[in-house]
Order: C-alpha cells, then structure tokens, then sequence
C-alpha cells in the first residue's frame, strides 16, 4: 500500500522546507545504513527561529511508517508535550517523545536528537565496563561520552530530570541495557555522531568475540584520549556537514530515493 501525502513545500517557510528534507533524509540513511528498529525509535528536530519563533516546535516520525518510506512532507511539526501543531492523518507517539523532549529542554543547541536501539549498541549498553577505549573511534565517543540508567520503557516525565543530568554537556549518550542517543548542533551532526558511535559499539564487539574480558584487549594511552577531548573542545565546526552530508545525501538518491516530497 502506497501513501499519498501531498507536498507542503509551497504552504511552509522555506528554512522548514529544508529542515524537513534534512530529516526526512536522516531517517531514510538510518534505515539504509541498518540501524532502526521497526517503527519503535525516533529522531527529532527543532524548528528555527525563523519558523518557531520563541516557541519550542519540533518535526518527528510519523509513528507506524517505516523510516525508509519518510517523507519531507509526512514529517509531523509538534510542540514540547508532542501534541501535533497541524492537520496530519498519521498519529505521533508522545510516549516515544519523552526522552526527546528532556534533551531539547536541557541543551538548547540540540538542533537534533537521534535514538537508536541497535544490536551493538544494545550489546555495549548491557556491558559493565561501557564503551571501551580500543579503538580510534572510540576515541570522538569517548571525549564526550555520558550514561544513563535503565528505569524501564521511558513513559515517565520523573526520568527526564535524571536523564539531563547524566547527559550534561555530552553529544554522546549510552543508554543502559536499551540503547544509544547523540546530540547534535544539525542533523547532519548528530547522524555522524551516531555513524561514529555505532561503529564504535560494533568494533567492540567484534574485538570482544572470544575473549574472557577486556584485558585481553589492546587500550590506548590516556594520553591520546585527553588530546582528542581538547581537539574536539577547540574545534567548533567540523568538516561533516561540508563534506559528508552531501555525499550521503547522493548516496541516498541513488538508492532510496522519493523522501524529498
């Protein structure tokens, strides 16, 4: 069954247009690249003040579509309590918006916010020692990295206070025996936190394979971790959304196309 959902790209401010296309692209290269889980997790975005105003306006997944049939248009525009703000025929889920919501009130450079429950990522979740220092992506992760505690499906508003503190200042978060978030500035950021924590968790993994425990591993020196925590404090901008972005965003038109409408 194929969805009909009429473009808003000549009825919305064009710096919505362009969000929407964003986003409706990061779900799609999220669902390309293996990391959804059904229906069940989300990526959010805030609204510019171009568009929003004062007001804190978010665009989430419409809830029950697949992420690879997202489109810019099927995207629903909602408010802090993820009530929707405009006429859509698809339903959100404000349970699934509980999390985001706590990260978009805490950081307000939060531009996007992106949750994963992959198989790595949940393996690494459920591992005592959390991500370990093996690996030179570990290193991004690691120079801002945060935990937070399982307290069951979070339905419940009273974690949200919890959850920002652990979070902090972090961009990358471990959510224990259930997932893996990241925070980013753009969508684009926050894809490619989450492409390098990902990794990261799937590394290891595999290096964890066989082995009684993580001293059979090779560490890194402290050393080397504290000097990539002070390039990541010093570099403000980064080379993905310049560099990665668009190449990902091509890779897309050639094999998943149709999310710009």
């Amino acid at each position: 069954m194929a969805f009909e959902i009429p473009s808003l790209k000549d009825s919305i401010h064009p710096d919505e247009w362009q969000l929407r296309l964003d986003l409706a692209a990061c779900y799609r290269l999220v669902a390309l690249y293996g990391w959804s889980d059904l229906v069940f997790t989300h990526i959010s975005a805030k609204l510019p003040h171009s568009v929003a105003g004062d007001e804190h306006q978010f665009l989430i997944n419409p809830y029950g579509l697949m992420f690879d049939e997202i489109t810019a248009s099927s995207l629903v525009k909602v408010d802090m309590a993820c009530n929707k703000l405009h006429d859509s025929p698809f339903p959100v889920n404000p349970a699934g918006f509980v999390i985001h919501s706590a990260v978009h009130d805490a950081r307000p450079d939060a531009g996007c916010v992106l949750h994963t429950h992959t198989r790595a990522g949940v393996a690494v979740s459920a591992q005592a020692h959390g991500v370990l220092p093996i690996s030179q992506q570990s290193t991004f992760v690691l120079a801002s990295l945060a935990y937070h505690g399982y307290e069951g499906v979070a339905i419940n508003d009273g974690e949200k206070r919890r959850l920002q503190a652990d979070l902090g200042g972090a961009n990358y978060l471990v959510l224990r025996n259930h997932g893996l978030l990241t925070v980013g500035k753009t969508i684009a950021d926050a894809f490619l936190s989450m492409y390098t924590l990902e990794n990261t968790c799937r590394i290891q993994v595999d290096a964890l394979a066989g082995q009684s425990g993580p001293n059979g591993l090779t560490t890194l020196e402290p050393g080397i971790l504290q000097g990539v925590a002070h390039a990541v404090r010093v570099q403000t901008g980064g080379l993905g959304g310049a560099f990665v972005w668009p190449s990902l965003l091509r890779k897309l038109h050639r094999e998943n196309p149709g999310y710009a409408i």
